[in-house]
């Protein structure tokens, strides 16, 4: 699990916020948490490890209504398919504050899992500055941890192992298993 967002920019706070509930929670072995905040460089060097599966956190803006919970299955470009400039332009960045930017470093590093989930909830203003989230979003946090925690139950009985989902992180939490 890995929470992103900008604790500084009101309802972008969302994915910092459901990982440090979800790190509240005894989830289960094999489960972990990691809240990457804005730095998504921090995400693709987590995940250099080696895992199953992925779920990034974040505030999302999909013009749907506020405090709306999506699950979103991304397509992650593959920058072998660009052009060197093309390339360039994404990749320039080496902070890669976007998990979108992040998901395609670590797929052309051959470090993205195959199994990626992103819970995304639908800010009230996404260019909103301050502290604390608006009332939709703050409602929604709930949701995503039960969408979280039904999603892990998922992938145990799809395996029918304990998914490696981010062991390498200081920031541990754990699934139940159903």
């Amino acid at each position: 699990m890995a929470g992103v967002g900008n604790v500084l920019r009101a309802d972008d706070a969302f994915g910092c916020v459901v990982a440090q509930r979800l790190m509240e929670m005894d989830l289960g072995d094999g489960v972990e948490v990691f809240e990457s905040g804005i730095g998504g460089i921090s995400l693709v060097q987590e995940l250099q490890a080696g895992y199953d599966a992925l779920v990034i956190i974040d505030a999302v803006d999909r013009g749907r209504p506020p405090g709306q919970v999506m699950l979103i299955e991304p397509d992650v470009v593959d920058v072998h398919t660009l052009t060197p400039d093309a390339r360039n332009d994404l990749l320039a960045d080496m902070h890669l504050a976007t998990p979108g930017r992040a998901m395609m470093l670590a797929k052309a590093l051959g470090v993205l899992p195959s199994q990626v989930l992103m819970v995304g909830c639908q800010p009230v203003d996404p260019d909103s500055i301050g502290t604390g989230m608006s009332e939709p979003v703050t409602a929604a946090v709930g949701v995503a941890v039960d969408e979280i925690v039904a999603h892990i139950a998922s992938l145990r009985r799809a395996w029918g192992t304990t998914p490696k989902l981010n062991e390498s992180s200081e920031l541990k939490a754990e699934v139940p298993s159903p």
